[in-house]
């Protein structure tokens, strides 16, 4: 399409309203895991490379912090308590892994709202990859109801 914009999806309007209204976001991005996944007979003979993206979105620290760990959300979390999620047990769908790590995104109090994708990039042939993705927010923070689940 020559000379005119692509379309924005409503993840990235939602991602800039978060970001105008003062959010700040932090991201692990292509985080690769092994995971027991899927439905296919042949996704069950072993682990499989998942890729997964998190953009958990917080407050930022008030201005005149100290240059400490402990004035931000550290995101070694995500590494740690993901990692362990995906080789808990077997998943059926994408769908459940992806709800349940937007679960440990929303168990911390300083994370306001999350994005979450994964993909599975090894199970087709003829794709990069198959995947979905996934917007959370807390109750409250104010959006407008065209942009979350169920029109708010």
């Amino acid at each position: 399409m020559t000379g005119s914009a692509a379309p924005r999806s409503g993840c990235d309007t939602l991602r800039q309203l978060l970001l105008l209204s003062g959010l700040r976001r932090i991201f692990l991005h292509r985080y690769a895991v092994d995971c027991s996944i899927g439905v296919h007979a042949f996704e069950r003979s072993g682990p499989q490379r998942m890729l997964i993206d998190i953009d958990p979105y917080v407050r930022p620290r008030p201005a005149g912090e100290a240059d400490a760990i402990d004035t931000v959300l550290d995101y070694d979390f995500l590494r740690e308590e993901v990692a362990a999620l995906a080789c808990s047990r077997h998943f059926e769908l994408q769908e459940t892994l992806l709800e349940a790590i937007a679960g440990i995104c929303l168990a911390k109090p300083a994370v306001l709202a999350a994005r979450v994708s994964t993909e599975k990039p090894d199970v087709y042939p003829d794709c990069a990859a198959v995947g979905v993705e996934l917007f959370v927010t807390r109750e409250g923070l104010g959006l407008p109801a065209e942009f979350l689940p169920n029109g708010g």
